[in-house]
């Protein structure tokens, strides 16, 4: 399992959404449409409960029932990395949910806590990782996550990939020289930075972008991977007015602008997002649709 999992990592990581009806309830039908998209697309690893499907946004039974659902419907045609995070007792609790759902890993959500010390950082990935036997990859997002915390915790069996989430291009290298163990890279700021990571030693991207549009991820992907530098950054510049308007605010529109394009492509039945996001103001939902327009997508004026 262990070696599959590394494998398919080194490649396209789909970060879900979770889509919602009007009043904000989930909507199941729209999450089982995303999952089919996913599939018949051809995408090899999917990832319920990261941020892109509004992790935080769900309670802790609707983040299991997202998990469970979306290994229910996957049912082995591709990998479930199920996201785990809160304090350590809840991530340990959804970690070993996720076990018992035939999902095939976790992925950690960096600790949502202002105080973040090194020692303490590794006595909670290790709280996580003893609760499962399924393989774990760490996602870290801030400098606050140290080497040190890194190193110690990358030692443990059954942790195989670390999603790196910090557009600091030295300190990502710094870290991945630093580092012996048998670990995947994985560039967690999709296909903006993926080209970047991929010279300093990431082996995967995570994307957002494949839960409407496909075709560009697998190019560059298959570009990097083949060391076509300069065809992955034909599609970097084809694709990065969308990953632009998706870094707004801080990232704050990260979501938002995938699940107005996902409602604009008829993949979705609604844009709705939960707070503390919201959804696009009208001049980007405008700008969205005229950027799945130039990729060819028809879209109606009325959505767009």
């Amino acid at each position: 399992m262990y070696e599959q999992v590394r494998q398919t990592i080194k490649g396209i990581n789909a970060i879900n959404v979770t889509p919602f009806h009007s009043n904000l309830e989930i909507d199941w039908a729209s999450l089982q449409q995303n999952i089919d998209f996913l599939l018949d697309q051809g995408i090899e690893a999917i990832y319920p409960c990261g941020n892109t499907g509004e992790f935080y946004a769900l309670t802790i039974e609707e983040a299991k029932e997202v998990t469970r659902f979306v290994t229910k419907h996957v049912a082995g045609r591709a990998l479930v990395i199920a996201g785990v995070g809160y304090d350590a007792a809840t991530a340990a609790d959804l970690a070993r949910h996720a076990e018992n759902c035939g999902a095939d890993g976790i992925m950690v959500h960096q600790p949502v806590h202002p105080y973040l010390l090194t020692e303490g950082l590794i006595h909670y990935y290790k709280h996580i990782a003893c609760a499962t036997s399924l393989p774990l990859l760490l996602y870290i997002r801030s400098e606050q996550i140290t080497l040190e915390a890194i190193q110690e915790t990358v030692k443990l069996p059954n942790v195989v990939g670390v999603k790196y989430a910090i557009n600091n291009l030295p300190l990502f290298t710094k870290t991945v020289q630093a580092i012996n163990e048998d670990i995947v890279w994985i560039c967690g700021t999709a296909e903006m930075w993926a080209p970047y990571f991929y010279a300093a030693g990431a082996q995967g991207f995570t994307s957002g972008l494949v839960n409407l549009e496909t075709e560009r991820s697998v190019r560059m992907m298959k570009a990097l991977q083949s060391g076509k530098f300069d065809e992955a950054m034909d599609v970097w510049r084809d694709i990065v007015p969308f990953e632009e308007l998706r870094a707004k605010y801080g990232t704050g529109n990260n979501v938002s602008v995938v699940k107005e394009a996902m409602y604009q492509l008829g993949l979705i039945a609604t844009n709705k997002v939960r707070p503390p996001i919201s959804e696009l103001k009208d001049d980007e939902k405008a700008q969205v649709g005229q950027l799945l327009r130039a990729w060819g997508h028809a879209i109606p004026d009325a959505l767009a």
